[in-house]
Parts: C-alpha cells; structure tokens; sequence
C-alpha cells in the first residue's frame, strides 16, 4: 500500500494552525467513527491516534474534560480504563449534523419559509437559539427575524424544546409572493446568508483537497492509518465550513455554487478512502468489549451509498 507525502504535508499544515482547537476535532472523530462502531472507544486510543494530528495527550484529556462538561460526552470507567461515548445530547446533535453532511440532495423548496422571532428571550437565551439556528441553516433576515427557506419544523422543535425556550419564542410561516423576482430573491439570500464569504471557503477547501484526490487515486490503494487520517481531516474541514452552510435550495444559490463542487469533492474522496480506514479503526480501536464492532449499516448509506 502507498503511503502518500501529501497526506503527511496536509497532517503538518494542520499540526501548525494556532490555537489548536482540539475538542472541534475529537467532535469529527466521535460523530465520522465512534458513533458507527458502538459509539465508544478508550481515551488510550483516541490519545495515539491523534497524536499524528498534533495533540498530545494533556490536550487530548483537556478537550475530552471540556466536552464532558458541555454534555457532549460521556464517561465509563472499568477498571483502570476510562471509555468515552457521545452523550444522548452530543448524538442527537451530530446525528442532525450528519444529515448535511453525508447527504447529497438539497431541499426542493416550495417557496415557503419558516420566521423565528425570538424578542422575548433574554439576550444570552436570544444569542444560544441564534447560534443554534444558524447551524441548521437558518438566517438573519432582519434584525430579530431569523428565517429558513422552507416550512420543515422538527428540528427547530427539538431545539427550542432543548433549550426550553418554545414558550417564549414566535414561529411563522411566510409564502413568496409571485410579485417578487427571481433575482430579488436570489439578492435577498446572497446578502443576508453572506454566501460571498461562504463560497470563498468552499474554493479554499477546493484549492487544499483536489490534489489529494488526485494523488489517492493515481496511487489506488493507500496505507489504511493514512486513509484514516485523510477521511477525518475531509470530514472535519467540510463540516467546519458546514458551520457556516445555509443549506439554502438551488433556488436561492449563485450559478456555478462553489458548495456544489464541494459537495462532489468529498463525497468522491471519502468514498476512495473510506474502506482503508475502517480497516485502520476496527484493527486499533477498542471499547469495552474489545475491539471497535463493525460499522453499523447506516454508515454504508453515506453519500448516496458506499462499497
């Protein structure tokens, strides 16, 4: 198997980004391979394996510690061994995540969407919902007017009822006029979404991964720790970028979406790489039953479907 310089070069880049923001990390290695394989491993393994990445083990303990904390993880401790899962919390919220970031169809829309005026709040529960919500894609429509491109309610729900604010938080539906122009519209979401910065992104992501597909697949098989470390680093800089995604439909997006190409990037790598690296995870990871179980079948459905 190949072992490939421009994946070692990718490692390093990442190794120098200050400040190291590890608990991000160890969120894209729970939610792209613990939660697939038994959603456990012990804190041992996760210390060696992201060693290359540039943690060591004090960060590693610190991070694990914080997201304990925040309620994204947590703790089982067999005899000396301490394992960690993604809490009910911290699955739920990457399994809502997951949706975007291993899907391949965006929304039809029907030209409806969902406003949500939370003026009642006080300003630190206003700012938690408003950060909440633009991870699900919503919008700044106006100041206090947040707003979504679509009329689909159950992960706003879920939200507001986790941060147990729907009592006092104002949804409504709006429906475009036919009055309004198609470049009005598209005007409107490239403003307010900021899809400039956005799209600015996505070609920094484009510009960084197309030469290592291109290296992966003129090597054809590559070293299985590599496939692992390449599929992370994948994952974990697209859902950074997802971050700030507004998962607007076609409708509302730029000709030629930078996002588009993005999206097909990924899926491509991931599916060339993706068998290497479940074999690097089953081979050296362990949770308490011994090594990681086999990935659930719900991963192989990732991005249209993988073999």
């Amino acid at each position: 198997m190949a072992h490939l310089p421009p994946i070692d070069n990718l490692l390093q880049q990442f190794c120098r980004r200050k400040p190291m923001r590890g608990g991000s990390l160890i969120i894209t290695l729970f939610g792209d391979s613990i939660s697939q394989h038994g959603n456990q491993v012990w804190l041992g393994d996760v210390i060696q394996v992201l060693k290359p990445f540039g943690m060591n083990q004090r960060l590693v303990r610190t991070s694990v510690y914080r997201l304990i904390q925040e309620g994204w993880l947590q703790a089982q401790q067999v005899g000396r061994r301490s394992y960690y899962r993604f809490s009910d919390f911290g699955l739920r919220h990457y399994q809502r995540a997951a949706t975007r970031i291993y899907g391949l169809q965006r929304q039809h829309w029907d030209n409806q969407w969902t406003l949500v005026i939370p003026s009642q709040l006080a300003d630190e529960q206003r700012e938690a919902l408003r950060k909440e919500l633009l991870w699900l894609g919503y919008g700044a429509l106006v100041p206090g007017v947040l707003a979504y491109p679509g009329g689909e309610h159950q992960a706003l729900a879920e939200t507001l009822q986790e941060l147990g604010v729907g009592d006092r938080v104002i949804v409504m539906r709006a429906q475009m006029d036919a009055i309004s122009t198609a470049d009005s519209v598209k005007q409107l979401a490239y403003n307010c979404w900021k899809l400039n910065e956005l799209e600015a992104r996505y070609r920094d992501f484009l510009q960084q991964f197309r030469p290592l597909l291109k290296a992966v697949k003129a090597a054809g098989q590559v070293d299985d720790e590599q496939c692992f470390q390449l599929r992370t680093l994948l994952i974990h800089e697209y859902r950074r970028i997802l971050l700030k995604d507004t998962e607007l439909p076609l409708a509302l997006l730029p000709d030629n979406w930078e996002g588009a190409l993005a999206q097909e990037l990924t899926a491509e790598l991931y599916r060339l790489v993706h068998r290497g690296a479940l074999s690097f995870i089953e081979g050296r990871l362990q949770h308490v039953g011994g090594s990681l179980p086999p990935a659930r079948a719900e991963y192989f459905l990732r991005f249209g479907g993988l073999r």
